[in-house]
């Protein structure tokens, strides 16, 4: 007990003794921490650091290109949203569908644009306050600040924290002048994306209510019309459908020129590959393998043909394009088909033709000027029923026509149902659904007319390059012409059926709900078990499957690679390609698998349910595909080689993943497992060389001298040199031994194993000629 109170009192002693030091070394630390008693080396590092950050401050503040282009598209864009905003918050005016869709459109995608400039503004906005408290925190530090109790170390300094001093009042005014306006902008955006997204709502309770008001009737029944308009005047119709539309117009070419000029370089493409096709088909060699070009709609100057492909893809590379402006392009369609027909139909059909292009015009700007006055309605219900009539004559004209096809005359009754449900509307008082049915029959006959022009031209236009490529050993020399001519002319008349289901969708007004829909049932998830997934993915999973197998399949003609027919020739061809299939296969496996958003361990218990069937009942089927891999590496064959396998003979047409092709002399595909080639008893009679020991066999009469056959067997042998290896010698041994006869047998090696049948016949025509002059009879 005493042992620990002396303890504790030396203890006490000792800190009573060192509290001095102790408390003295507090605080020269403090004093070491404070920046105005820093050391040199310090002090010129924190100059640098603050230099460094000021240059990095000011560089950035002289980027201002951004903020400045952002200032200017939102100008504009609130001078194109003002007509808008104008005619939206009227309540009292009624505004038409297509006008409200294009209003849809014109707002979806200022919201875009407003949401990336807000993004944007606010991301510098951050930058610009994280470096204004930077410079803040530079401007309060006392190590940069000059005073008259500075040590002498810090005053060698005196200049350059000085000279940065200023900067950091000229860089700090600056950024906040930057801030400011950044800010500033940031709340302008703002306010322009609550703008919109308040005329968005507007737009959209109109369409709702638009559709219950053509669904319902709008107008009194046609018996009962008035003699005059009780809304508005056919002048003031016109001029605010069409001032709003071209507002709209203006701004859609101006802010989507994107897709617009993708289709212009590929219609570019488009006439340069058609005009360098007419130019290699005109020299000297070419035309006396092709003939003379006849080709109805393509020309060496493609200038018509390409503004045709040009105006009938715009939809499929717009489909959000307001209506109005698909009425515009399909009038210019129109226009350039009446010059292509002027000179190529007959009267009747040229005819019918300018009948339709007047129809198209008139109902269109029927459309705009027609309200609910009688005479007015009375006027529309002429022109549908002048329609009807026109309709049955292309209908009966069409089931004669060369071209005509299910889908055209499909087209051809929709245009007859459309124009009578309109004159039904138009009776009962429904104006606006008359007029969208009218201009939606008469666009989709006249439109047709177009895709069929256009899947023509595209027609010739391959057969063009299939002609050039054939004569200069191309690509369509390894193909079958017949197939390939089927192929694209089905391709381009599905093409043709999607962009008038696309024109005609967005003539009813119908496009944006339909792609929604479509949309949504896409990319909604879907559970199976523990798997979420998509319809969306199962497509891509499905196309990416599809796409692979067309590709190894159809890959060797990228390669040079053509059918091999059984000829008196050897050729050779490398099995690489067998290769690049599996490789293909492999990657082709896995984007699929990665497209069908089916995560990585659920995809092991998919591979463990293959591996169960695998052991059950897909053997065969993965050794032969194991076995094409050995046989890919191991090469015990080539493509082109002469092969034996259980007694059959013939030329490897092909080596493939899980089975492979010979060609028989016979003219037969035999199609060989792989497993079988790598299993059982393989002779390659060319792997190493083409030659082949051949042997004849016949017999001659007992008392014949052997050494004057043997000298006619070679004088009729040495004619046939050209077949023979001339290095290696015939032999010509005695075979069997009778009582009246002999049996010879030649041996002769011959270059070639395709010949061999051919050389016997020859060898035995010369020796039973040469045989018979000499008298020496055979048996």
């Amino acid at each position: 007990m005493k042992a620990n109170l002396y303890a504790f009192l030396l203890f006490f002693s000792l800190a009573l003794l060192l509290k001095p030091e102790i408390i003295k070394a507090q605080e020269e630390g403090k004093k070491a921490a404070d920046s105005s008693t820093t050391i040199p080396d310090t002090l010129l590092f924190k100059i640098q650091t603050a230099q460094s950050t000021l240059n990095e401050i000011d560089a950035a503040n002289e980027k201002i290109g951004d903020i400045s282009r952002i200032k200017k598209d939102f100008s504009a864009l609130n001078a194109d949203l003002d007509p808008l905003k104008t005619d939206l918050e009227d309540v009292k005016k009624t505004i038409d569908k297509k006008s409200l869709l294009s209003y849809e459109l014109l707002l979806k995608d200022a919201q875009a644009k407003l949401f990336k400039w807000q993004d944007a503004l606010s991301r510098k906005n951050g930058d610009l306050q994280r470096w204004s408290k930077q410079i803040i925190s530079l401007s309060d530090d006392s190590l940069l600040k000059i005073s008259a109790t500075d040590t002498t170390a810090k005053a060698l300094y005196k200049s350059q924290i000085s000279s940065l001093r200023i900067r950091l009042q000229r860089t700090g005014a600056a950024t906040n002048l930057q801030l400011d306006t950044v800010s500033r902008l940031l709340a302008q955006v703002s306010a322009g994306v609550s703008l919109v997204t308040d005329l968005q709502n507007n737009t959209a309770d109109r369409l709702r209510n638009t559709g219950i008001n053509e669904v319902s009737k709008e107008s009194p029944y046609i018996w009962s019309a008035p003699s005059a308009s009780l809304d508005n005047s056919v002048g003031e119709l016109v001029r605010s459908t069409y001032q709003g539309q071209n507002k709209i117009l203006s701004y859609f070419i101006r802010s989507t020129w994107d897709n617009r000029t993708l289709l212009l370089l590929i219609a570019a493409g488009f006439f340069l590959w058609i005009r360098n096709n007419f130019r290699n088909a005109g020299t000297a060699e070419m035309r006396k393998l092709i003939g003379e070009l006849n080709f109805e709609y393509i020309k060496p100057f493609p200038l018509v043909a390409t503004l045709i492909f040009l105006l009938t893809l715009t939809p499929l590379f717009e489909p959000d394009a307001p209506s109005f402006y698909i009425e515009l392009i399909q009038f210019w369609l129109l226009v350039i088909l009446s010059f292509l027909f002027f000179k190529k139909l007959e009267k009747p059909a040229l005819r019918l033709w300018f009948i339709a292009v007047g129809l198209h015009i008139g109902i269109i700007a029927a459309s705009a000027m027609i309200n609910d006055a009688l005479w007015m309605r009375l006027a529309l219900i002429l022109i549908n029923s002048g329609s009807i009539y026109y309709g049955i004559l292309v209908y009966r004209y069409l089931k004669e026509a060369p071209f005509a096809t299910r889908f055209v005359r499909t087209v051809s009754f929709v245009y007859l149902t459309l124009n009578a449900l309109a004159i039904l509307f138009n009776i009962f008082g429904r104006i606006t659904l008359a007029k969208v049915f009218s201009i939606t029959a008469v666009m989709g006959l006249t439109q047709v007319v177009g895709l069929v022009v256009f899947v023509q031209l595209c027609i010739e236009s391959m057969e063009l390059q299939m002609k050039v490529s054939s004569c200069s050993n191309g690509l369509f020399s390894r193909i079958n012409a017949d197939k390939a001519r089927s192929s694209v002319k089905k391709f381009f008349s599905w093409l043709s059926i999607l962009l008038w289901w696309i024109v005609f969708t967005i003539n009813l007004g119908i496009a944006s709900g339909v792609i929604a829909l479509v949309t949504s049932i896409i990319t909604k998830g879907r559970v199976f078990g523990s798997i979420k997934f998509s319809l969306g993915n199962l497509l891509f999973f499905a196309l990416i499957v599809y796409l692979t197998n067309l590709l190894q399949k159809y890959v060797g003609l990228l390669f040079g690679d053509k059918k091999l027919q059984f000829e008196q020739k050897v050729e050779h061809k490398s099995t690489k390609l067998a290769l690049v299939r599996l490789i293909i296969i492999l990657l082709g496996t896995l984007m699929a698998f990665a497209a069908s958003g089916v995560p990585m361990d659920k995809l092991t218990v998919v591979l463990g349910a293959f591996g169960v069937g695998i052991g059950l009942g897909m053997q065969n089927i993965i050794s032969n595909f194991v076995s094409g891999i050995i046989l890919i590496f191991e090469k015990p064959f080539r493509i082109g080689d002469y092969i034996e396998l259980a007694e059959k003979k013939g030329k490897v047409q092909d080596i493939g993943i899980r089975s492979s092709r010979m060609l028989t002399a016979q003219g037969a595909d035999v199609i060989i497992p792989n497993g079988d080639l790598l299993s059982g008893r393989l002779v390659n009679w060319t792997l190493h060389n083409d030659y082949i020991k051949t042997e004849v066999t016949f017999k001659i009469a007992g008392h014949e001298n052997l050494d004057a056959v043997s000298k006619i067997i070679e004088k009729e042998l040495s004619k046939l040199s050209s077949s023979t290896v001339g290095n290696l010698k015939p032999e010509i041994l005695v075979n069997a031994i009778a009582a009246d006869s002999i049996e010879l047998k030649v041996l002769v090696w011959i270059n070639n194993i395709y010949i061999e049948a051919g050389f016997k016949s020859d060898f035995l025509k010369l020796l039973l000629v040469s045989f018979n002059d000499a008298g020496i009879r055979i048996l």
